[in-house]
């Protein structure tokens, strides 16, 4: 059995997961501090970008399906969603948002053209999702429409129109058309991410072009002051290019900035992902070092951003994050499919705890993706819809929205392959609203447990309550034919005693405390 110390620091600067040391006696200290920052709730965002079988025979099925929904959109997906408290949704992409013409998805659906998604499996779509039911789904989420635009192949006009078409409640050409389309009062959509991966799919551009091709098109989109109150988001850098972020935050003035994205992958290699399910143990250790690189990213892309923007206005956006592997045998290789396992629910704990520690900056992140796409938290088959690891720890996560940081230091011994080590364990903590402290720990040790103990002498807390997400296997995962596999169960294995918790954390496993 190992030992691992972690400290709870009052300090409201976010340091964990930084120069961790081999420990044998551990204490978690907790101290909560009106200097520290809130967890934004819109960390635990998601994506739903036109892909493979995402929106069409994923989230939507149609008004005429036999499948159970609501305007076309599944219900035991929104019910899914629900209960995830999703609090933001980013849509039409990813890369399919720099083809995408938002015209072509309005008005009556038998008049709307097609599209030829280019991107991703070349298939033909008929538009028959469009602006009207993304953001009539957000309203009945309850949640934040985030919207890409298109950049790449579009013009600034067609970007202001489309914010005139969803935002104005006078009278102008676009507030009349959307009112002939159906919809009388305006959605009121906040968040804009103006292009996406300008690098990459979104044309191939440098940053100092991109910052200037951004300045134009922010500029259009809003009044001088930004009356309208729009959240505009750059597109960021691709994982270590801070080249890209130094560019952005010294040519972009912050008042035309309200975000920049950052985009990564813990993949192991681009050009052999691997299998989602029939990894080894080196494949999973590889993967686990490109998920804990989440760290140096944020604090290195946040270190740039301090130094043009000290007052912290500008956000560090993580807009699309998660695993990525090879295809499902047997199907479409542009569709990104791909099953969901244990050591997706590792990237899921450890990634989230790296954001709720750099609350300060990092205000938003979109899991990549939502339903049938990368490390999807919904899985669909026909009717039959399972819920995956990575959505237990969403939803096991979720006591963290809009909670007030506990900052933390973590030291303790390694998860170590044929001489290469990572810190074993992943914490963060938070308290809530209505006073309640919650602990996140995951062990993403293979095979080995973990001893944590918790000093709480300092504070007053109720009694503790826990769940647990583990399973036999880390190749584990859930299926069509046992959908309930791995799920969060209670967890009582731990010992409060004069103040202090001991717990062994078992291997790849994900716990969270909470007051009852």
């Amino acid at each position: 059995m190992k030992k691992i110390l972690l400290n709870f620091l009052v300090a409201t600067a976010c340091i964990a997961g930084n120069g961790l040391m081999a420990q044998e006696v551990s204490t978690i200290t907790l101290k909560p501090t009106d200097s520290a920052p809130i967890i934004n709730k819109n960390i635990y965002g998601h994506f739903a970008e036109h892909l493979g079988r995402l929106i069409y025979d994923g989230l939507y099925v149609g008004e005429d399906s036999s499948i159970p929904n609501t305007k076309g959109v599944r219900n035991d997906i929104i019910k899914a969603l629900k209960d995830l408290d999703i609090p933001v949704l980013r849509w039409p992409g990813g890369c399919f948002a720099d083809t995408y013409h938002w015209k072509d998805g309005i008005g009556p659906k038998e008049d709307r053209p097609t599209i030829v998604n280019q991107w991703w499996g070349g298939v033909t779509e008929d538009n028959s999702f469009g602006t009207h039911n993304f953001l009539d789904l957000c309203e009945e989420l309850e949640t934040e429409p985030y919207l890409a635009a298109n950049v790449g192949s579009g013009t600034v006009k067609e970007l202001a129109d489309w914010v005139q078409y969803v935002n104005h409640a006078g009278v102008s050409p676009m507030s009349k058309l959307r009112q002939e389309n159906g919809r009388k009062e305006p959605w009121k959509v906040t968040y804009w991410g103006v292009g996406n991966e300008a690098w990459g799919c979104g044309g191939h551009m440098t940053a100092e072009y991109y910052a200037n091709v951004y300045k134009k098109y922010a500029t259009f989109m809003t009044d001088w002051n930004n009356g309208t109150g729009l959240y505009r988001i750059a597109s960021g850098a691709n994982a270590g290019d801070y080249h890209w972020t130094e560019v952005l935050m010294r040519d972009i003035p912050t008042n035309l900035l309200e975000g920049v994205a950052l985009h990564s992958y813990s993949v192991i290699d681009w050009s052999n992902k691997g299998s989602a399910t029939g990894f080894t143990k080196k494949q999973y250790f590889q993967t686990m070092q490109r998920a804990l690189h989440m760290e140096e990213l944020v604090t290195r892309h946040s270190a740039i951003m301090d130094k043009y923007d000290p007052e912290n206005k500008v956000a560090l956006i993580v807009d699309e994050w998660g695993g990525w592997y090879d295809v499902e045998e047997g199907t479409n290789p542009g569709f990104l499919y791909q099953q969901n396992t244990m050591r997706d629910a590792m990237i899921a704990g450890t990634t989230l705890n790296i954001f709720n520690n750099h609350a300060r900056r990092v205000k938003m992140a979109n899991l990549a993706q939502a339903v049938n796409v990368l490390q999807a938290v919904i899985l669909t088959d026909g009717e039959k819809m399972l819920l995956t690891p990575t959505y237990w720890v969403m939803q096991m996560y979720k006591v963290h929205q809009d909670a007030t940081l506990i900052p933390l230091n973590l030291e303790g011994e390694n998860y170590v392959m044929d001489g290469e080590e990572l810190p074993a364990i992943s914490a963060s903590a938070s308290k809530a609203k209505d006073g309640k402290v919650h602990i996140s720990l995951v062990n993403i040790d293979s095979e080995n447990a973990h001893e944590v103990s918790i000093d709480l002498s300092e504070m007053t807390l109720s009694d503790l309550s826990a769940r647990i997400l583990t399973s036999k296997n880390v190749q584990d995962y859930n299926s069509f034919e046992d959908p309930e596999s791995i799920k969060p169960v209670p967890f009582k294995d731990f010992k409060m005693k004069k103040g202090k918790l001991d717990v062994e954390v078992p291997p790849f496993s994900v716990i969270v405390f909470g007051e009852k």
